[in-house]
Formats: C-alpha cells, structure tokens, sequence
C-alpha cells in the first residue's frame, strides 16, 4: 500500500464516527420511527439520551425564569418563590415517580409491539394524573397561606406570596400532566416530541412573564402574581401541544374513541409500578424542604439569596 493509499484510509476512519455521531445527533432532534429494539443498542441510547437531557434542561428554566424576573421586585417576592419551589417539590416528586410507571408500562408495550396496549396505558396515566391534580389543587390551594407560614415565610410574602403559591397549586395540573404526557412519549421511543413540548412551554413563559409582571404592552402588571400565571400558562400550552400530538394519528400507537373509559386493574398496575419510584424522589426532594425551611428562620433575604443560587 503506498503512502497516499494509507493516509486515505486513515482520514477515513477518522471522519466516519464523526459523521454518525452528527447524524445520530441530527436524527436524535429530528426524530424518528426507528424500532429500538433492533440494532446498535448505543445509537439507541443516544437517541433517546439526546432529546431526554435537553428536556430536563428545559424543565429547570421555568425557575430561573421565574426567579430573574420576580427578583426585581424585592427579596420578599423573590423568596416566595423560592418558598414556592420548595412546596412544589412534592408536586415533581410525585409525578416524577408516576410518570416513571407511565414510561416503563408504554415501553414494555411498545416493545411487545402491542400498540393496543400501549393506547390504553396511556389513557389510564392520563387519567391517574388528572385525579392526583385535581386532589392536590383542592387540598392545596386553599391553604397557600398556611403552608407558606409553615415554611417561615415572613409576614409580607404570606399576606402578598399567597397569590403566588395559590395560583402555582391550583394550577399543578399543567406540571403533573407535562410530566405524564412527555413519560408516555419517552415510554413510545418519540422523546423528541417530549424535548419540543418542553421547549414551545418554555418560550412562552420567557416571553410572557416579564410582560404579566411587569405589564408591558397591553398587558395588565400583576407583579409577582403574574409570573404564576405565565408559568402556568406556558406549561399548559405544553401539555395541549403535547395531547394533540399523543391523540394524533399516524404516531407509535393511536388512541380510539373505546380506549377512552377508565380500567381499574391497569391504573392499579401503574401506581403499584410507580409506588417506589416515588418514594425514592421524594426522599431527595425532601431535604431540599428542609434545608429552606431552615434557611427561611434567617429571613426573606437568605431565602431570596439561596433560591438565586440554587436555581
């Protein structure tokens, strides 16, 4: 083999990982119909890796968003939110571990290339989600102010935060069902459309907060109120963006009109499936209540200061 010949080939090697690396990127944004259980086990991973990391980036902005822009209005309002983030911990616990039951039921299914019952785990998430917000709006957001001077927040942000807090509880239905549809898609192999509803919920939230808080343009000022209801209201356009895309048809498994009833025995199963998951978050996210509620008896400022920087 002559010099020339040798070099070649070795640029060769060197550029083809490259390449599939950046198609494997590319396909990982783009998504795909690919049938995961066939084929290099490591491009799979990263496909479903990519899109899956990007989510969870963009599920911790709604924070520092909310964070920023509220920080202008005083330490108070700032640590609300922090207080707030810390009683909303529960709420990510509880369907962070649900939605772990909703990924693992779909994937089985969909990896037995059973769409039908792929269908019907999704329905019967759905509808777990919708009664655990339901129940926790109701319990919830009634006692905003109760649970804000549990956790030692100071006259001001109990008499003004409480808005705060209430509208974020009543409103948890948008975190738990964002959370539910996106563990269906990541159960189905279509994480892309998961990262998508993440990114369309975020933009919105970036672009209405300040305006809700503030009130600019034609927007009315609500102050630290506002910023409550852009997050929801992102979040929620997220989860509509998401169930159109779930109960359109053409997608890994298609929903039917019979698959919308409620079946006991599958709801059962998931919540049996998701049990540990959840008690295995919440024992994380609970030391974070109890290092604010700690940090709360040094006043709003350290609050506010610590919220800053943990988001």
């Amino acid at each position: 083999m002559n010099p020339s010949q040798e070099q070649s080939d070795i640029s060769i090697a060197v550029t083809e990982p490259e390449e599939n690396l950046w198609s494997a990127i590319k396909e990982s944004l783009r998504g795909s119909h690919r049938n995961y259980t066939t084929g290099p086990i490591g491009r799979s991973i990263l496909l479903l890796a990519i899109p899956m990391v990007l989510e969870m980036v963009m599920e911790s902005v709604f924070a520092v968003v909310d964070i920023f822009w509220v920080s202008h209005l005083g330490t108070d309002a700032a640590a609300t939110v922090g207080l707030t983030e810390s009683l909303l911990t529960l709420i990510y616990a509880l369907a962070i571990g649900l939605s772990i039951g909703a990924t693992a039921m779909v994937a089985r299914r969909i990896g037995e290339q059973n769409p039908e019952g792929a269908a019907r785990a999704a329905v019967q998430a759905i509808a777990i989600a919708l009664i655990v917000s339901a129940v926790i709006a109701a319990i919830g957001a009634p006692l905003a102010p109760k649970l804000l001077a549990l956790m030692g927040g100071s006259p001001w942000v109990i008499e003004h935060g409480s808005s705060f807090t209430r509208v974020m509880l009543a409103g948890n239905v948008t975190v738990v069902m964002l959370f539910m549809v996106n563990a269906i898609f990541r159960g189905a192999g279509d994480a892309a459309i998961a990262m998508r509803t993440l990114w369309l919920a975020n933009w919105i939230n970036i672009l209405l907060g300040p305006c809700l808080i503030f009130g600019i343009g034609p927007f009315p000022k609500l102050g630290i109120v506002g910023a409550a209801i852009a997050t929801n209201i992102g979040r929620g356009t997220g989860v509509v963006y998401a169930l159109i895309r779930l109960f359109r048809h053409g997608g890994r498994f298609d929903i039917q009109r019979h698959h919308l009833r409620l079946e006991p025995a599958i709801m059962s199963r998931l919540l049996r499936l998701s049990s540990t998951a959840t008690f295995q978050v919440f024992i994380g996210m609970a030391s974070w209540i109890g290092l604010v509620r700690i940090i709360s008896s040094f006043g709003s400022d350290a609050v506010a200061g610590y919220t800053s920087a943990f988001a």
